[in-house]
């Protein structure tokens, strides 16, 4: 690579000589008008190195001396003549040399080195530490450089004319390329400094300890701050997002996740309006219509119950809402103090779930006790709230409750129709009204007061199981082991070693614990008060049992 190729000319016209491969972006206007001058007045002293321009004929690529070449074109002309040195180069020879030109500079730009790694990177297959080594860099200015390779070609010029401050290139590195252009019309704009571009950069992040869905991924994303901080001198605080696009989308697909569990079981309740109405034609001649089948159709339209037959939950007794003392953490040992988690941000979390299921255990508590479906009736009447039953909720379901022609009488027949109604079935409708009621009423603490008042045990119609689990981060996941006993269970270091897992196999290890039952055991975020509810004593294993019918 250093012999001189003696049959190449060392004079060569302007005319055949092509810009090369250079990383050097930026060329100082003032610089470049006063090399000009010079040129003028002493001619160019030192040749600029090229070499054969491939495809091109009797052509040659800058390797070294862009400048110069810049300046010569406008001090001669595409006609005159200048010094060279031409050598045989392969592409990386050339990269080297001109890497090794623009860092003996006294002022190369942070942009050029950024230029510069990328080009290393894809030479060395993606090795940092090899494209590092090449350079001569520390791995951690590799890193540096890397980053700001990111920025958008209008914030690079910005960096490279001093417009900006290497303090604001490293935060505009941290927001999408998309985003960056207007954030640097506005640093320009308002002439702000770093701090004061860190601070409005700090109010449009997001708060990654907020956030509803796994952030697994989150812990190498380059929007990640804490991920800035080990790269970057200038950064927002650590455990923000900075990229309020994909949180957004990550958020609206959790969202969208909990929206399609809903529809799903909105969904199965047609399937069960009509087959209670193929119930009641089937049974025609049996004046007895159950209670189940009718009320089923109200209350199951509106639960966001998740895949998994609650009837396979074990009977619980509708001992009202079991309590304990509050959620908190057991034990300093676990290490769950530091957490951000807690009872009252899950129930946050948990709140749409929570609500559609007490509705649903309220709506079949009163559809089997007319007595309780009577004086709820009562309340609401008296209360002004009965007229919060949806008006569809019960005409729509008339034929079924009452008779095939119902819908069609005129309201005089309609009222003869209800007089004859039997005692039984006046008292099913009665039911449903309440179960109507429990659906519809606007307030949920009206739902939470018959609630109690009636002892309704959610345990009847809920339980822990998967697709419950999948709404959770890892870190909430714990949360709720903790409070229902497994850690304790488990012991600390085989959780640990399960917490590190995909949170697929978490939950799997979770619901498959040998020897742990989750059946009647309410987390803090479904129960009313907030206060984790103990499965009642005979839903626990016999302890005399055999281990392996535990795990049964």
């Amino acid at each position: 690579m250093d012999t001189q190729q003696n049959e190449f000319p060392t004079i060569l016209p302007l005319s055949k000589i092509v810009k090369g491969d250079n990383p050097r972006r930026y060329f100082d206007k003032q610089k470049h008008a006063e090399l000009v001058v010079s040129l003028q007045l002493r001619g160019l002293i030192q040749p600029i190195l090229l070499r054969p321009a491939g495809d091109l004929i009797d052509s040659y690529s800058i390797v070294v001396g862009e400048r110069r070449w810049r300046a010569a074109l406008e001090a001669f002309g595409r006609d005159g003549e200048i010094p060279v040195l031409i050598r045989e180069m392969t592409d990386q020879e050339a990269l080297d040399a001109a890497i090794a030109e623009n860092e003996d500079r006294d002022d190369p730009s942070e942009t050029e080195q950024a230029d510069a790694a990328v080009r290393y990177l894809a030479a060395c297959q993606g090795d940092r530490a090899e494209a590092a080594r090449r350079l001569g860099w520390s791995r951690a200015k590799f890193d540096r450089r890397m980053a700001l390779a990111e920025l958008s070609d209008p914030v690079k010029l910005a960096l490279d004319e001093r417009r900006i401050k290497v303090g604001h290139a490293e935060l505009l590195a941290a927001i999408p390329a998309d985003k960056q252009e207007k954030a640097l019309d506005t640093i320009l704009t308002a002439n702000l400094d770093v701090n004061k571009t860190r601070e409005l950069l700090a109010r449009v992040t997001q708060s990654l300890a907020s956030a509803c869905f796994d952030k697994a991924e989150c812990l190498a994303c380059p929007f990640n701050s804490s991920t800035q901080r080990v790269l970057f001198e200038t950064h927002v605080d650590d455990g923000n997002c900075t990229n309020p696009t994909c949180f957004q989308l990550k958020t609206e697909a959790v969202e969208q996740a909990r929206r399609e569990e809903l529809q799903r079981a909105a969904d199965a309740a047609q399937v069960d309006i009509a087959a209670a109405s193929d119930d009641m034609d089937d049974g025609d001649e049996d004046d007895d219509l159950d209670v189940d089948d009718v009320v089923g159709v109200i209350v199951s339209a509106e639960s966001a119950e998740q895949p998994g037959d609650p009837a396979s939950v074990p009977a619980q007794t509708t001992t009202g809402v079991a309590t304990s003392k509050p959620a908190t953490v057991a034990s300093s040992d676990t290490g769950a103090q530091k957490s951000t988690v807690s009872a009252r941000s899950l129930a946050r979390r948990t709140a749409e779930l929570r609500e559609a299921m007490w509705r649903t255990a309220l709506a079949r508590a009163l559809a089997g006790n007319a007595e309780r479906a009577h004086t709820t009736i009562l309340v609401a009447a008296m209360s002004g709230t009965l007229s919060q039953i949806k008006a569809d909720t019960l005409t729509s379901r008339s034929s079924l409750l009452v008779g095939a022609s119902f819908p069609d009488m005129n309201y005089s027949s309609q009222i003869a129709e209800i007089r004859a109604l039997a005692p039984r079935q006046a008292e099913i409708i009665l039911s449903v009204i309440g179960a109507a009621y429990a659906k519809d009423v606007a307030a949920f603490e009206h739902v939470a007061d018959l609630a109690r008042t009636f002892d309704v045990d959610l345990r009847d119609i809920w339980h822990v199981d998967q697709p419950f689990l999948d709404r959770y981060t890892k870190e909430e996941l714990k949360f709720i082991a903790m409070e229902c006993g497994l850690i304790v269970h488990m012991g600390e270091k085989a959780f640990a070693r399960l917490l590190a897992a995909k949170k697929t196999d978490l939950i799997l290890g979770m619901l498959n614990a040998t020897g742990f039952v989750w059946a009647g055991r309410l987390p803090s975020c479904m129960t009313l008060d907030g206060n984790y509810g103990p499965p009642p004593a005979r839903t626990l294993p016999d302890a005399d049992a055999p281990a392996t019918a535990i795990a049964a």
